[in-house]
C-alpha cells in the first residue's frame, strides 16, 4: 500500500478529524480537572455535558469525516433511515452536550443560584405539646 502525497496528508481535510479527536478528549480532560474537587451537583452536570461532547467530537464526528457513517446530504443513500438515525444521534449527543455543559458551567460559576432550601412550617394546635424539629410528625 502507498502512502498518499505529503500534500494530502496536510491538507484540511486530513487534519479535521485530528483536530475533532484532539478537541474532544481535552475537553474532557479540561472539566474533570475542574470539578475534580468538587464533589456536588454543578461538577456532575458538567462532567455529564464533556463527556456527551467528547464522544460526539472524537467518536461520532470522525467517523462522519471518514464516511463511516452515512450522512443527510449524501446524493444517493442506500438506507435513508440508517442515515436518519445517525443524525438523530448526532443531534441529542452535541445539543444535549452543549446545554448540559453549558448549564453545570453556569451553575458552578453561580450565574444561576441554587434555590435556598425553605423552611420547615410547624403548626401546632393550641393544648399540643411542642414537639422537637427533628422528629417526624406522621
Amino acid at each position: 500500500m502507498a502512502l498518499p502525497p505529503v500534500s494530502v496528508l496536510g491538507s484540511i481535510d486530513a487534519a479535521r478529524p485530528v483536530f475533532l479527536i484532539v478537541m474532544g478528549i481535552s475537553l474532557m480532560i479540561f472539566t474533570w480537572r475542574l470539578a475534580a474537587g468538587a464533589a456536588d451537583w454543578p461538577a456532575r452536570i458538567m462532567v455529564a455535558g464533556s463527556l456527551l461532547l467528547g464522544a460526539g467530537y472524537s467518536v461520532l464526528l470522525p467517523a462522519y469525516e471518514a464516511g463511516l457513517i452515512p450522512s443527510i446530504h449524501q446524493p444517493a443513500l442506500r438506507d435513508p433511515a440508517a442515515a436518519m438515525g445517525w443524525h438523530v444521534v448526532k443531534l441529542v449527543l452535541m445539543n444535549g452536550g452543549w446545554f448540559t455543559f453549558g448549564l453545570g458551567v453556569a451553575i458552578h460559576a453561580k450565574i444561576l443560584p441554587h434555590p435556598a432550601p425553605r423552611k420547615a412550617v410547624v403548626v401546632r394546635h393550641a393544648g399540643s405539646p411542642p414537639t422537637p424539629a427533628h422528629e417526624s410528625i406522621v
